[in-house]
């Protein structure tokens, strides 16, 4: 397969172009910073230098050409202003949905957050607060793209421990959670399950939750 990340430098984006690329998939991360594309390459796919904040449809429809399927991985970062969410979070991943339309690609991912829905909670601060308000923007306009093959993952609070290869992974309320929730998950999990979500169309038009368990990702996914 030829899989596009946009994000491609982030720290999931990187574990999943390790992943992909080992088994012989060929995969681009869109990154927006030239210092990045080495990090990129010595992960094993190719980068292209595109600032998705800036970019038109036809500049990411063009990287889209001949891919087999989109996965949205980029993030503001936590200190990001909440006009920059605004353009990273929500207005992104709908260009990136759009460009999908154009170049004819229709499997995409999108990682969001767990906690989506949560916006409103009074134990949320207001930063975190405006990224979840991005991030259900953006995941309400994925689930209302016919032409897509989409499939939402929330995952819970990210780590750097070693993957365990297990996991918890339930299917989320459209509406996102009412719940606020911390529980961890590592970031070798996260893209282990995104390669298994690449693996299986069934996994189309679901919104998944993911957080560390005892359950074998193969079998989560079909559990």
């Amino acid at each position: 397969m030829r899989i596009v990340i946009a994000g491609g430098h982030g720290k999931v984006a990187l574990r999943l172009t390790r992943l992909l690329a080992e088994r012989g998939d060929a995969v681009v991360g869109i990154v927006r910073n030239p210092d990045h594309v080495d990090d990129v390459r010595q992960a094993g796919g190719d980068a292209v230098v595109l600032d998705l904040e800036r970019a038109t449809v036809d500049d990411v429809a063009a990287v889209l050409a001949d891919a087999d399927a989109v996965v949205f991985s980029a993030g503001s970062g936590n200190s990001a202003t909440a006009t920059r969410r605004d353009r990273v979070d929500a207005a992104a991943p709908v260009l990136l949905m759009d460009a999908a339309e154009q170049a004819g690609v229709r499997r995409f991912l999108h990682v969001s957050s767990i906690n989506v829905g949560c916006a409103e909670n009074p134990d949320i601060g207001e930063g975190y607060a405006t990224y979840l308000r991005a991030k259900r923007v953006a995941e309400q306009h994925i689930m209302a793209r016919d032409s897509l093959d989409w499939t939402l993952l929330r995952p819970g609070v990210l780590t750097d421990d070693p993957g365990a290869g297990t996991v918890q992974l339930t299917i989320g309320h459209p509406d996102g959670s009412a719940v606020v929730r911390f529980d961890q998950v590592s970031r070798d999990d996260v893209a282990a399950v995104l390669v298994a979500l690449l693996d299986r169309r069934d996994t189309a038009r679901r919104a998944y939750v993911l957080v560390g368990g005892d359950t074998p990702i193969d079998q989560a996914l079909t559990s």
